[in-house]
């Protein structure tokens, strides 16, 4: 992985190379690995600050960055993944670490809010979210909103 590059882009900024290879990857992890199907096209791609790893063109970490007021009144994080390849190497603790560097640095903000599978509530916990209470089913799977001021 010593070939990994990060990148930072808006929607705009994505070449159709980089959207097919995020897309790609999303599809990978949210429907064929998690066996859902849903509509991961949801109209919130343009608005959103895409941060992702890739090796010559293939995605090993992803997720979406919104600034306050678009999903939540806070700013928020989702579409978390990293790929099969990636796991276990430390790429989606990496991924976390610097989406919240872009939402204080960029987004001025610490409060994050995020919608998280209930199987990562540890994960997210050793970032500092907080379990809000708040528990739902989406897609069939069990989730959990979190909070990080």
């Amino acid at each position: 992985m010593n070939k990994l590059v990060w990148n930072i882009k808006t929607f705009d900024e994505l070449t159709t190379k980089e959207l097919y290879a995020i897309i790609k990857a999303r599809v990978n992890v949210f429907v064929v690995e998690q066996d859902c199907p849903y509509p991961d096209l949801d109209d919130y791609d343009q608005k959103a600050i895409h941060l992702w790893a890739d090796m010559e063109g293939e995605v090993f970490a992803y997720c979406r960055i919104f600034d306050q007021g678009i999903k939540y009144m806070e700013s928020s994080i989702g579409r978390v993944i990293t790929t099969e390849k990636a796991r276990g190497t430390g790429l989606g603790k990496q991924l976390i670490e610097y989406a919240l560097d872009i939402i204080n640095n960029r987004l001025g903000t610490s409060e994050v809010r995020i919608s998280a599978q209930d199987y990562l509530l540890n994960f997210y916990s050793g970032f500092g979210f907080l379990d809000t209470g708040k528990k739902y089913l989406e897609d069939n799977i069990p989730h959990t909103e979190m909070l990080r001021k």
